[in-house]
């Protein structure tokens, strides 16, 4: 077995490093550039039960650090990407993790059922970030009972592994993942992006459309390191630990602080080689760090203090 070999529920992955949701669309514009079977996985972009176009632009920004965007969760709904997206995809070696999102728990349902239900999904990646219709709009996820119970319905209509993304929008993930796992979330991604806004300086006015937009890049590394290092503390469900990376080294202090495995979002958009480049360049860090594999260097929470 490779070194960088990790097996996760519904996904057995080569090596521990794939595109996060949102940052790589369907796979088709970076497969120009390289063989999408290198990858550990690929988590397509957020799906919805009917098309949606996404919010007004501008909807992404600059920040020193990284970017913003307000999306808006743009995609042809769940039935072009049954026929469409997730056939094309299949032809690659890598296992495909499905993101879902709803603004309604009988939406989530439909799509996971629906997407669940292909061959070729290996796994549902369930975004609780959303915010819920029937709830005053206050997202999924930043009520532990209600991402309790959404997680459960999830399950109940899966055939494939859950994984819950969680938002660090909140005063407690860990709480908030202990919450998922008693819905029975086979494993956890996170950080989802942090709340920003940019303006204007010259008139004051938003520079997104949409006014605040998700945050993420290497600003947002010490906030998902301490997030995911503190959830690691209180389960031991497997997690895909995202936010700021762009290196070697920010992958291996993800795995320190308890990941099993990464996703790389923002940094496809600065440079499309970041994957691959990423996974070629790993068995020599752990050369130089005397591991025979790379959970030899994982971090186990509170062992760490």
């Amino acid at each position: 077995m490779s070194r960088l070999h990790v097996e996760l529920p519904g996904l057995s992955m080569k090596n521990p490093i794939m595109p996060a949701s949102g940052c790589f669309g369907y796979g088709r514009e970076y497969a120009r550039l390289y063989d999408l079977s290198c990858l550990g996985a690929v988590a397509v972009k957020g799906t919805t039960e009917a098309q949606k176009d996404g919010n007004p632009t501008p909807r992404v920004a600059e920040t020193s650090s990284g970017m913003l965007n307000a999306i808006g969760l743009q995609n042809p709904g769940v039935e072009a990407v049954a026929a469409e997206e997730l056939p094309w995809l299949a032809a690659y070696d890598t296992p495909i993790l499905v993101n879902i999102s709803g603004s309604t728990m009988e939406e989530y349902e439909t799509v996971a059922r629906t997407l669940s239900n292909r061959s070729e999904t290996s796994a549902i990646e369930l975004n609780i970030s959303c915010p819920n219709v029937k709830k005053g709009g206050m997202a999924f996820g930043q009520d532990p009972a209600l991402a309790e119970e959404l997680t459960a319905r999830v399950k109940a209509v899966s055939r494939q592994p859950v994984y819950v993304k969680l938002s660090p929008n909140v005063a407690d993930p860990a709480a908030l993942a202990l919450a998922v796992e008693r819905g029975g979330a086979d494993g956890l991604s996170l950080i989802n992006t942090l709340v920003g806004m940019r303006l204007d300086w010259k008139t004051g006015a938003p520079i997104l459309a949409n006014g605040a937009g998700g945050m993420s890049g290497p600003a947002v590394k010490p906030v998902a390191i301490r997030i995911t290092h503190n959830v690691r503390q209180v389960t031991n469900l497997p997690i895909i630990g995202m936010g700021g990376i762009s290196s070697p080294e920010d992958v291996i202090e993800f795995i320190r602080a308890g990941a099993d495995t990464v996703a790389v979002g923002t940094a496809n958009f600065s440079d499309p080689f970041v994957c691959p480049t990423l996974i070629e360049q790993l068995p020599a860090y752990l050369d130089e760090l005397g591991a025979s594999h790379i959970h030899d260097l994982q971090g186990k929470g509170a062992a760490l203090l």
